[in-house]
């Protein structure tokens, strides 16, 4: 069986990304592929069990049937690091990695392991992303995101713990470049890399959209609530507008699909974004939502503008900059319903990764 250990330089590089658009790829050269990761921070309550977030996401998306608690064997809830630090019991971790790894890859012909965080993460509790590729006996792809230097320096430094582990790196992905930026980065970043003795796998350009989130992730996320357009959760942010200035200076940054953040008594900042329309689009607004912060309300004939405006309206009990700071600090994930962001994934693996240099490598 082939498999293959996805780590990355720190959270939120891609590695979801990439093991989805690899399955989903490799769906269509082996008849079973399969999916687990053996240590989880984000998870859900599933069946009643503590399942990885990315776990249901592969097997929702890629129709992977493996269980998803083998999928998913340790789910690092709060409080985990502490019980283990007082009562450490490294075996029985590993004796339950091993054993999901065991159920999961059985009869399988390729399989996707996908990791936490940088190659040190789970050190603490004796399991670090270097640790758990050794105990799979598995090669490494390391990903890391964006610019030059920064990447290079993130990826020696993590290919170091890999090497100590006598963990083979097979090669790095570079995810997240900016495309006017691209050809550039892409030639400097395989020129260091090969210096260093690292294969460039790919480096995938940098897809807005993947990064964007809908009402509905921000609701998940937040304890912010609805005031109306309960059915345009899914509508999705482009960028963040704080109406915190006149609302002729306000406008200017308003594009297609933004958001605007501004206190309830500023209706002359809601009905400034409520009178914006889209050059593509006049029956349309420019904005994608608002979330109204402070707790303030605006009046009554207000309200009603935005009831009939097509957009969610939510509202929170913090101030702008809290609420801002807030949106700016999510982390959005693609999700199982996310069906045009999964395509984008597994076009951006097929269009920009080495696939055949993979198989061979594993």
């Amino acid at each position: 069986m082939k498999k293959v250990f996805i780590a990355a330089t720190k959270q939120n590089d891609g590695k979801t990304t990439v093991s989805l658009g690899l399955i989903r790829n490799f769906q269509s050269r082996f008849k079973k592929v399969a999916f687990i990761k053996p240590i989880g921070q984000r998870y859900l309550e599933e069946e009643g069990q503590k399942i990885d977030e990315d776990s249901v996401l592969i097997e929702k998306v890629c129709g992977i049937k493996c269980g998803l608690k083998d999928m998913s064997p340790i789910a690092v809830e709060k409080g985990f690091t502490e019980k283990y630090i007082a009562k450490p019991e490294k075996n029985l971790i590993s004796a339950q990695i091993k054993q999901a790894f065991n159920r999961v890859s059985k009869g399988q012909d390729l399989l996707i392991i996908e990791g936490t965080g940088h190659a040190g993460v789970g050190s603490v509790f004796d399991h670090s992303n270097a640790y758990v590729a050794k105990l799979l006996g598995s090669k490494v792809i390391i990903i890391s995101s964006g610019g030059i230097g920064r990447p290079i320096d993130e990826i020696i430094l993590n290919k170091v713990l890999f090497d100590k582990f006598g963990v083979k790196v097979l090669g790095v992905i570079v995810n997240k470049v900016l495309p006017d930026k691209f050809d550039k980065i892409n030639r400097l970043v395989r020129k260091g890399l090969e210096r260093q003795g690292i294969n460039v796998l790919g480096v995938i350009p940098y897809d807005p959209s993947l990064a964007r989130p809908s009402f509905e992730q921000i609701l998940e996320e937040t304890d912010f609530e609805v005031l109306c357009g309960k059915d345009f959760l899914e509508n999705s942010v482009s960028h963040v507008t704080v109406g915190a200035m006149q609302p002729r200076d306000a406008i200017r940054y308003i594009d297609d699909d933004s958001l605007l953040i501004t206190a309830g008594d500023r209706e002359d900042m809601i009905a400034a974004v409520l009178g914006l329309f889209r050059d593509s689009d006049k029956e349309r607004l420019k904005i994608s939502g608002i979330i109204l912060s402070g707790e303030s309300l605006p009046e009554g004939p207000m309200m009603e503008e935005l009831s009939k405006a097509n957009i969610p309206v939510l509202l929170a009990k913090s101030d702008t900059y809290t609420v801002a700071a807030s949106i700016h600090d999510l982390t959005i994930k693609i999700r199982p319903r996310d069906s045009l962001k999964v395509n984008s994934a597994v076009k951006l693996i097929k269009d920009n990764i080495n696939l055949e240099t993979i198989l061979k490598g594993i």
